[in-house]
């Protein structure tokens, strides 16, 4: 394919949303595959819309979910600058160039009169009413006035946009990689604004102007954007820069869990799961989302989860490492329709990534839990072996230290059916049999443990499985859990002495 270069385009307007992470995700996957390069630009001239703090967060988003760009405004490279707003005099060029040749004119038009325009043409039963061939003669642009008056206007300072000129008899074809042929009618366009009365340009000519100077091979962007390819195109032709056009592959819609429309932060809030990777505090509400970083999720289950949304590799493998998904990943496999974003699925990914880890990965983060949620002090060693006991049991390291409070505090309620099935006289006699002989036990291995627990009835004529769940009812307080005898050999044989004697006591 020669030399790819791909771009990830994001706004600093707020937070990143999760099918931003997607975008990105897919240009990175797409880039490492052909040993190309994945670019960040920052589109950042509507300023209106700018917020203190997105641009840093896009930065550590990205960082935290493993795909950095190879190069943007903090990583430099040969094509900058990186920001839009520092762009400034390279699309005035390009704006005076459409201007000169014809392909665009000034619009000294107010937010009242075009607001009126449209007006007119809904009471004409236009469908879509907007500001085309059609009506810019009957509007306040350089096509209807003088062009002193032109000048006139501009000198006293009048606001005026830059506006595309297109030619209702164009018809724009382009193939995406995606989607296929996409035909449309130049008629069926509007003449956008292409340069703001601010002097900063719109998306449609910073992003053209930008892709062809970055060289950009390929420009694969959210299903949101395809209306506005053709346009895209065109801007090509009329900029005679048509021979540098990248290939176009615009990606499925992220859909709600149940499949009913665009997913969104307010339906997202509503289902209880986060939309934005980390924590977002917004500096204009300052109103905190909780990031999926601080819900626990790992950046790489979120990684695999978003792969599958809208590409499939084509077998029954699930579990790909990141490097896995660069091999694997081809544009020709991302579908079209939209794909749902399933909650559950990616708690599954969670839950595979966490059981796959070392225990020294996460024990540090199960010390904190019980410190951060009980004040427990946890050591190493009891936290690694809290690991193994939960592993295959939750999907969040964070439920680990809640779910194995049993080792630090005696049990604060009992199981009641067990209690009443279970707890009787041979019961209590078997407890406090194993509770005396283990109480001067060391080094306790779960071997050792069940060893000495069937040892130990055999000797008394007590039948060991009929009594094992009160062994893990006195020690626990639960009718079932995680690895009895693992649980014994980590508490320490006068830890578990101290325990089923208290059992005993409050069980009478």
């Amino acid at each position: 394919m020669g030399n790819v270069r791909v771009r990830f385009a994001p706004s600093p307007t707020g937070a990143l949303h999760i099918g931003g992470v997607r975008t990105a995700l897919f240009n990175y996957l797409f880039a490492k595959n052909q040993g190309g390069t994945y670019i960040l630009r920052i589109e950042d001239t509507d300023q209106n819309r700018f917020v203190e703090g997105a641009e840093e967060y896009i930065k550590e988003s990205l960082e935290w979910c493993g795909i950095s760009p190879d190069e943007s405004p903090w990583s430099g490279g040969d094509y900058g600058p990186y920001r839009q707003s520092e762009r400034k005099e390279i699309y005035q060029q390009y704006a005076q160039k459409l201007l000169d040749e014809g392909n665009a004119y000034i619009a000294f038009d107010t937010p009242e009169e075009i607001e009126a325009m449209r007006e007119r043409l809904k009471e004409a039963d236009v469908a879509t009413p907007q500001y085309n061939a059609a009506v810019r003669m009957t509007m306040k642009n350089s096509l209807t006035l003088s062009a002193e008056e032109v000048k006139s206007r501009i000198e006293a300072g009048e606001p005026y946009v830059v506006r595309f000129k297109i030619d209702p008899k164009e018809e724009v074809r382009f193939q995406d990689i995606v989607r296929g042929w996409v035909h449309v009618h130049g008629s069926t366009l509007d003449d956008k604004v292409l340069m703001k009365s601010d002097g900063l340009p719109t998306y449609h000519l910073a992003n053209i102007v930008d892709d062809h100077l970055m060289k950009i091979s390929h420009v694969i962007r959210g299903e949101e954007w395809l209306p506005s390819a053709p346009l895209h195109v065109l801007l090509y032709k009329y900029l005679g820069i048509e021979s540098t056009m990248p290939k176009f592959a615009h990606l499925p819609l992220i859909l709600k869990p149940d499949g009913n429309g665009k997913l969104s932060k307010r339906a997202a809030d509503k289902a209880g799961f986060p939309i934005f990777p980390l924590n977002w505090n917004d500096p204009i509400t300052n109103e905190l989302s909780v990031g999926f970083k601080e819900e626990g999720y790992l950046p790489d289950a979120l990684i695999n989860f978003l792969s599958f949304l809208g590409w499939n590799p084509g077998t029954d493998q699930e579990i790909f490492s990141l490097e896995e998904l660069a091999q694997a990943f081809s544009l020709e496999k991302v579908n079209k329709a939209g794909t749902k974003f399933d909650i559950d699925k990616i708690k599954w990914f969670n839950q595979q990534y966490l059981k796959n880890k070392s225990a020294a990965d996460v024990s540090q983060q199960i010390i904190d839990g019980f410190q951060s949620q009980f004040n427990i002090e946890c050591s190493e060693h009891i936290a690694e072996g809290v690991f193994q006991l939960l592993k295959e049991r939750v999907t969040f390291t964070h439920e680990m230290a809640p779910n194995a409070l049993f080792l630090f505090q005696h049990p604060a309620e009992y199981d009641e059916k067990v209690v009443r099935k279970k707890w009787n006289e041979e019961a209590i006699q078997a407890v406090s049999i194993f509770a005396n002989a283990i109480k001067e036990e060391s080094d306790l291995t779960a071997e050792k443990a069940k060893e000495l627990f069937f040892g130990l009835m055999e000797e008394h004529e007590i039948k060991a499985g009929k009594n094992m769940q009160a062994l893990r009812l006195a020690i626990t307080g639960a009718g079932s859990g995680p690895d009895l005898m693992e649980i014994i050999a980590l508490m320490g044989g006068k830890a578990i002495h101290d325990r089923i004697n208290y059992t005993i006591d409050q069980l009478k």
